[in-house]
């Protein structure tokens, strides 16, 4: 049995009449764009059967690199050429503007500014439904809910909490930065060292230290650095010395008369 063959690529033969239909495209774009924006002719390229594309360089001080493609086309038998359409577009060393990206992905950590407002969406994974209803219960019982963080219509999902342990980890206050690999103090056991409540506790606390890099910040448990409060340094108790006098010499002090000063009559 014999195997059955790819699908070969059929090509258009070039339309002689279209390709040698340089003027008339040429006359389409200066209909459009004016004479003195159309240049040179830089080629064609076939389309399709019967159908071929003209380029000409645009001499536009604003579109440098951009070129005029017209397309021509004619119909079956027919002698003369029809324009299909008339546009710009980039050439290699156009200037073209960056691809486009929707704000939402836009917008980095550090953008917002005092009164912006960066909704978040309803199905966002980093959050889940708070399930805990707390509005007919008592002040007292609130006074604990909200101290337990209860009550919230949504929290973190574990999702989210693993996007944040994992950013945290392994940003800036990590035990692979610099710092913390520089010296053999650890977190954990420093006593400016604040442990975060719930599970993202057993991982993470905040630095209550104002001389350390990480202070006010969260920082991981192995995370460490100089400001360590077991970095301490013995200052000893050296004895203070007796004064010491000169007796070995004496210095002439010159002193002037002072005239007497006149009595009241």
């Amino acid at each position: 049995m014999t195997p059955a063959r790819a699908p070969e690529t059929v090509r258009a033969k070039p339309d002689a009449v279209c390709v040698a239909a340089v003027e008339p495209a040429r006359d389409a774009a200066i209909a459009e764009a004016g004479a003195a924006r159309v240049g040179e002719h830089l080629g064609q390229l076939v389309e399709g059967e019967r159908l071929v594309t003209h380029y000409f360089a645009s001499t536009h001080p604003g579109y440098q690199g951009w070129r005029w493609a017209v397309t021509v086309t004619r119909a079956s038998r027919a002698k003369t050429v029809t324009v299909n359409e008339v546009v710009m577009l980039p050439g290699d060393t156009a200037i073209v503007a960056p691809e486009w990206v929707p704000w939402s992905e836009r917008v980095q950590p550090g953008d917002l500014r005092p009164g912006d407002l960066f909704p978040t969406h309803a199905d966002d994974p980093r959050l889940e439904p708070g399930f805990t209803d707390t509005a007919d219960a008592p002040e007292d019982v609130r006074a604990v809910v909200d101290e337990l963080g209860l009550g919230r219509e949504r929290v973190l999902s574990p999702f989210g909490r693993e996007d944040a342990a994992d950013r945290w980890y392994a940003g800036d206050f990590g035990p692979s930065s610099p710092i913390a690999q520089a010296v053999p103090y650890k977190c954990h056991s420093c006593g400016y060292w604040i442990r975060l409540a719930d599970s993202l506790g057993q991982a993470f606390g905040v630095c209550a230290n104002e001389m350390a890099p990480g202070e006010a910040r969260v920082v991981a448990y192995d995370y460490g650095c100089g400001a360590h409060s077991d970095a301490t340094i013995e200052n000893p108790d050296l004895p203070i010395p007796e004064h010491a006098f000169d007796t070995t010499g004496y210095d002439t002090l010159q002193l002037t008369e002072q005239p007497a000063l006149p009595t009241e009559a």
